[in-house]
C-alpha cells in the first residue's frame, strides 16, 4: 500500500493525549477530523493496549460538531439511530448508511457530470467559473468527505482545482448559503 492510501496512525498516551506517529507531534480531535475532510483514513489505537479507539473518537467529533450547532443530522435520524441498537435492525442499519452514503457520492459525482456533458451553456462566457463555484460548494456541502472534481472543457486537460484562484470571500460566502440550506432543512424537518 502507497504511504498515501495507508491510514495515519494516531496513538493515544495513558494521558489521553494523542500523538501523530507521522509528523511526531501532538493533535486535536479537531486536527484529526481536518486530516478526515482532506480525505485520509486514520486509525487511533491505544498505545499500551493497542486497542483500537477509532470508532469512539470518530463519534466524539461528531458529537462535538452536532452540539456546537453544526447539525448534519436531522433529530429524526439520530432517534432512529438510538432505536437501530436494539433488535433486528441492528444487523441492517450499518449496510443500508454505508450504501446510502456511497449513492450520495456517486450521485454527487453524476450531478456534476451531467451539468457539463453536452451542455450548450458550456459554450457560454462565464460557465467554466460557475462550474467551479458549483464543485467548491458542493464540497462544502459534504464536509469534504466526496472526492470528486468537476470535469474539463477541453478533453485531455487536467480539471482544476476547485479552490484555485478562489478568495476567502468567495468560501466564505458558500459556506454561509450552506448553513441557510441547513437552517432551511432543520426547520422543515420539524
Amino acid at each position: 500500500m502507497a504511504d498515501d492510501q495507508k491510514p495515519l496512525l494516531i496513538k493515544r498516551y495513558a494521558s489521553r493525549r494523542l500523538y501523530n506517529t507521522e509528523t511526531s507531534d501532538y493533535v486535536t480531535l479537531e486536527d484529526i477530523a481536518g486530516f478526515i475532510r482532506a480525505g485520509r483514513e486514520v486509525q487511533i489505537k491505544d498505545l499500551k493496549s493497542g486497542d483500537d479507539l477509532t470508532r469512539s473518537y470518530l463519534l466524539q467529533i461528531i458529537a462535538e460538531h452536532e452540539s456546537k450547532g453544526e447539525n448534519v443530522l436531522p433529530l429524526g435520524v439520530l432517534t432512529d439511530l438510538v432505536r437501530s441498537y436494539t433488535g433486528a435492525a441492528q444487523s441492517v442499519v450499518p449496510d443500508f448508511l454505508a450504501a446510502s452514503f456511497e449513492m450520495l457520492r456517486s450521485g454527487q459525482s453524476k450531478m456534476i457530470d451531467n451539468m457539463t456533458a453536452m451542455n450548450p451553456m458550456a459554450q457560454m462566457p462565464g460557465f467554466k467559473a460557475m462550474r467551479d463555484q458549483q464543485a467548491a460548494f458542493f464540497k462544502a456541502m459534504t464536509g469534504g468527505w466526496a472526492a470528486t472534481t468537476a470535469p474539463s472543457d477541453t478533453e485531455g486537460e487536467a480539471p482544476a482545482p476547485e479552490t484555485e484562484g478562489k478568495s476567502k470571500e468567495e468560501l466564505d460566502a458558500i459556506r454561509a448559503q450552506l448553513a441557510e440550506m441547513q437552517a432551511t432543512l432543520a426547520k422543515l424537518n420539524k
